[in-house]
């Protein structure tokens, strides 16, 4: 390798550990990527990627409006009345009700894209539901982290618009082709993290906490339509890919029109409306977009040192290293930093794109590294959403993981063995 990629090297090093150490993302991937380019005396490289992102059509369009919806969906409280519809019969399942909890953030997680924002969400609602049945805290909190993977089937993830783009598909043409990924991993959270607890005994609990009857509102009478108001972007685009071509439309327009039918089905003030959804994409912008720019950027400075080039050649010599590369590199460092997306989006930005030149495609290798990304964060004790759920339920983040990551664990040597 020529110097500059051994400089990368070191660069790579020093970036995990900033991020370990829980320097700002964004700052930490664009200095890293600057630097690169400077040392390998193409400054402006780094910076027309960076201009390039800030306008990169498909990805700002899906994330933001995706995010826009988001807001109009918790303004119009519309996902209390689709979390209050799903937990309502749960009450009396007993062990059972672990699975069935797991299961409901895995589709709400479908509609709110965040996961952070999704345990929020559901973990209000469900977590006094489970403890009050009989399951122990940490096993109610563990619980709605294991369904914090739902988001693969959510339209408006930046992995999936990033990927698809590269080949020319939608964020949910890219979601039909990895079906059975995503519903495969999805049974093995939820069945892990069942087995888990049950070995646990975190079933026989009776245990509770102060302040748990004011962990977040509820609503008293579900409306079934508010309630499906979360759901129809989704359902309108999976009817216009599959079955109904003629209102095939992208994710900013459904979400939009997901948003008219929340003011429809609500009765709120249209202006209010489109504030916060307008809001909502700003939030996208400044927390979603941003980190795809600033890993795009790292990227480019992977790439202008000559890193990605020496790497390919490796990986040409042998698809199962590709493979492995993809899923374990992402994973490993999800769980060392806390962040998913991080990891997946500059490998997805800096060598996805490459997959054909050492046998795989483009589709198959961003879904490996995008999905690795997620298992490897839902086992991680520094990942902002189990901070989140540790402190809805009372419990230690580390205790949290300990009943993921069998899990977690599972679901990746599936990856390595079987994809």
């Amino acid at each position: 390798m020529q110097l500059t990629s051994w400089i990368a090297v070191a660069v790579i090093v020093l970036t995990v550990a900033a991020l370990v150490k829980k320097w700002d993302v964004r700052t930490t991937l664009l200095c890293s990527g600057l630097f690169l380019c400077c040392t390998a005396l193409k400054p402006l490289d780094g910076l027309s990627q960076f201009a390039k992102m800030m306008t990169n059509g498909t990805l700002v369009q899906a994330i933001c409006g995706a995010m826009g919806f988001a807001f109009v969906i918790t303004l119009t409280k519309c996902d209390l009345h689709l979390v209050g519809l799903l937990s309502k019969p749960l009450k009396k399942l007993g062990i059972l009700l672990i699975p069935a909890c797991t299961i409901v953030t895995l589709l709400v997680n479908t509609a709110i894209p965040s996961a952070a924002g999704c345990a929020a969400a559901v973990g209000a609602s469900l977590i006094p539901v489970m403890i009050r049945a009989g399951i122990k805290p940490v096993g109610a909190g563990a619980a709605i982290l294991a369904g914090t993977i739902g988001s693969f089937m959510n339209p408006g993830s930046p992995h999936q618009n990033m990927v698809g783009g590269y080949v020319g598909i939608s964020g949910m043409e890219f979601i039909l082709k990895n079906m059975n990924t995503y519903l495969i991993l999805w049974a093995i959270a939820v069945i892990g993290v069942t087995v888990v607890e049950f070995i646990r005994k975190d079933y026989r609990g009776g245990e509770s906490f102060d302040g748990m009857e004011s962990l977040g509102e509820t609503v008293e009478r579900i409306n079934i339509l508010k309630a499906f108001a979360p759901l129809f972007p989704l359902v309108l685009l999976i009817i216009g890919n599959t079955c109904l071509p003629m209102v095939k439309m992208g994710v900013a327009q459904a979400m939009v029109v997901g948003a008219i039918f929340a003011i429809c089905v609500t009765g709120t003030n249209p202006s209010k409306v489109v504030n916060e959804f307008f809001n909502g994409c700003g939030k996208g912008f400044a927390n979603i977009v941003s980190i795809i720019i600033s890993a795009s950027v790292f990227a480019m400075g992977l790439r202008a040192s000559g890193l990605v080039g020496d790497m390919i050649e490796v990986l040409k010599t042998s698809n199962e290293y590709a493979r492995w590369f993809g899923i374990l590199g992402p994973y490993f460092m999800a769980i060392l930093v806390g962040l998913g997306d991080a990891a997946t989006m500059a490998f997805n930005e800096a060598v996805t794109p490459h997959a054909a030149t050492f046998g795989m495609s483009v589709i198959e290798l961003g879904n490996l590294a995008y999905v690795s990304g997620a298992l490897g964060r839902t086992m991680s004790p520094i990942a902002g959403v189990v901070i989140v759920i540790a402190g809805l339920c009372r419990t230690n983040p580390l205790s949290l993981v300990q009943r993921t990551a069998p899990a977690m664990i599972v679901a990746i040597l599936s990856l390595l063995i079987f994809s």
